[in-house]
């Protein structure tokens, strides 16, 4: 049975205090309640080294937002999935809309960096998502399916199920626009079909997908009714811990 994730992204936000401030409210939080939810936070780099000591007694996870798939080697800038696993992550963001669409990364990069992160220990959070034009194309199935054909090349039926895959439609990142619960659905059926095909039912049937785009306290319960829906990649919302609570704790 799929796992139950939220992942909170916070992108370029948040300085180490304001991090270690939002962990400890949380914990604090979490401390009277019961989240049916593996919780996972993404801090910008620099708070990685201070989470870590604040979250390994906890149940909270920490993943790194993106990654090389070089182990180590001259490329000012980078940071390798070791060190992240070093700083205390379990967990990637891997081929982000915003990776790919401000730093050119095509589907062969963020394929090796899949290898890279599942052979460094890491589970990867894989993204995947159309834009508007090819949504509004109706080629949405046809630019997911190569996503995953192309993102998921070489990876081993063992190892599909380390593996959360995050459909995140590009043109709801960041507009406040967010696909219906329906949408969402659809795609999710869809990729878990894809899956089914290429890795065999057993292989797969522990894969979680999430949904990301604009997910917030207000469409948090329609979207987690749905039932091929396996949690959340969390952005702004993330970045207030009341948001984030009742992100949590949704119905």
């Amino acid at each position: 049975m799929a796992e139950t994730i939220i992942v909170a992204n916070w992108k370029m936000y948040k300085t180490i205090a304001q991090a270690i401030e939002f962990a400890r409210g949380l914990k604090h939080a979490l401390s009277a309640k019961t989240v049916l939810a593996t919780i996972v936070i993404a801090p910008p780099f620099t708070s990685l080294g201070a989470l870590k000591p604040e979250l390994q007694a906890s149940a909270i996870g920490l993943a790194g937002q993106n990654m090389n798939a070089a182990q180590q080697g001259a490329m000012t800038g980078e940071i390798a999935g070791g060190m992240l696993q070093d700083a205390g992550c379990k967990y990637c963001i891997i081929g982000h809309s915003e990776r790919r669409l401000h730093f050119g990364e095509d589907d062969k990069q963020i394929n090796a960096k899949v290898i890279a992160a599942l052979g460094c220990g890491l589970r990867p959070i894989f993204c995947i998502g159309e834009t508007l034009a090819e949504r509004e194309t109706a080629a949405t199935f046809r630019v997911i399916s190569r996503q995953l054909k192309e993102g998921l090349n070489k990876v081993a039926a063992g190892d599909i199920k380390k593996i959360i895959i995050a459909y995140e439609p590009v043109w709801a990142i960041g507009t406040g626009k967010t696909a219906t619960p329906q949408q969402a659905q659809e795609v999710h059926l869809f990729i878990r079909k894809f899956l089914k095909e290429t890795y065999g039912e057993k292989e797969t049937a522990a894969v979680s997908i999430i949904y990301g785009g604009s997910v917030n306290a207000e469409n948090i319960d329609s979207l987690m009714a749905q039932s091929e829906v396996n949690g959340v990649l969390v952005g702004s919302a993330s970045l207030d811990l009341t948001a984030f609570l009742r992100i949590l704790n949704f119905k």
